[in-house]
């Protein structure tokens, strides 16, 4: 099949973005970086592209990476199994090691090196750098969830300097205690509370699916507060999905003007959110 379009149609395009461009110049946008998104190479590849090209046009992305199926791998290689509660890892010390090295050794620099690669300049970060993220274990009705953090503060000014110089900040989810000890913290719940500390003009949640689905697997295209505790209650949105909800609530409640929870297995999906009227995924608003 001929996928080749024309000069014109590619100028038309172009054209279409525009007033987007426009419109988000100079302005935040926080993206949740997971899934299957962060293992197809393809994907990775045109997931870089985008970040490079909302760069260079004059946007500030800011990237908040996940790395669940590359801690489970790390893990069955020293013959541990995950355990989650309630949708959070549950991570004894030994874990911990494990999460750390993961996220902020092998992922955080697998993305640095794709988005450099693209054209970018990007820059890896974790909670102790600029004192970040501070945290605390979090303290869950699941019990105990061991070096799981609940986030005390965020001092976004490394980021916000790092922005003022050209670079793409890649923030791996791991903030640091009283005590200089580290804590895992679930990404989603991290890129919704950078997002505030920012004042995103978006928080871009790349996932597996193509937004939030209903007991018939019907996009929802738009979700309230009051429609979210009603698909929560009756085990709609369950497991993981529970605290990536309840992070892009709280954003939008915050602040954040807009909140989208976008399908990450298709090619190019934030740039068609961004830059065009085509509407992909679920959007959170505030009331």
């Amino acid at each position: 099949m001929n996928t080749s379009i024309s000069s014109l149609d590619r100028a038309s395009i172009l054209a279409q973005a525009l007033p987007y461009i426009k419109r988000f110049h100079g302005k935040t946008l926080v993206i949740k970086y997971g899934g299957n998104a962060m293992t197809d190479p393809a994907l990775q590849a045109a997931f870089a592209q985008d970040v490079v090209l909302l760069k260079l046009v004059g946007m500030n992305p800011v990237v908040v990476h996940g790395g669940g199926p590359q801690i489970e791998s790390a893990l069955a290689r020293l013959g541990k199994k995950g355990e989650f509660k309630g949708g959070m890892r549950v991570t004894d010390a030994e874990t911990m090691e494990i999460v750390e090295w993961v996220l902020a050794g092998e992922v955080q620099q697998d993305i640095v090196g794709l988005i450099n690669q693209a054209g970018g300049k990007a820059v890896g970060l974790t909670g102790r750098d600029g004192g970040l993220i501070r945290a605390k274990k979090l303290v869950s009705k699941e019990g105990d969830l061991g070096f799981v953090g609940d986030i005390e503060a965020i001092d976004a000014s490394i980021v916000k300097a790092l922005q003022d110089d050209a670079f793409i900040p890649v923030i791996s989810p791991i903030g640091f205690g009283v005590e200089n000890e580290s804590y895992n913290i679930n990404a989603d719940v991290v890129a919704g509370e950078i997002a505030k500390a920012l004042n995103a003009e978006k928080l871009l949640m790349l996932t597996n699916i193509a937004g939030v689905l209903d007991k018939t697997d019907n996009l929802l295209t738009e979700l309230s507060p009051t429609q979210i505790d009603g698909l929560i209650a009756d085990g709609t949105i369950s497991g993981g999905m529970i605290p990536k909800i309840a992070g892009a609530l709280d954003a939008a409640k915050s602040g954040v003007n807009a909140v989208h929870i976008i399908d990450g297995r298709v090619p190019h999906a934030m740039l068609l959110e961004i830059l065009s009227d085509e509407a992909f995924g679920t959007m959170i608003r505030a009331k």
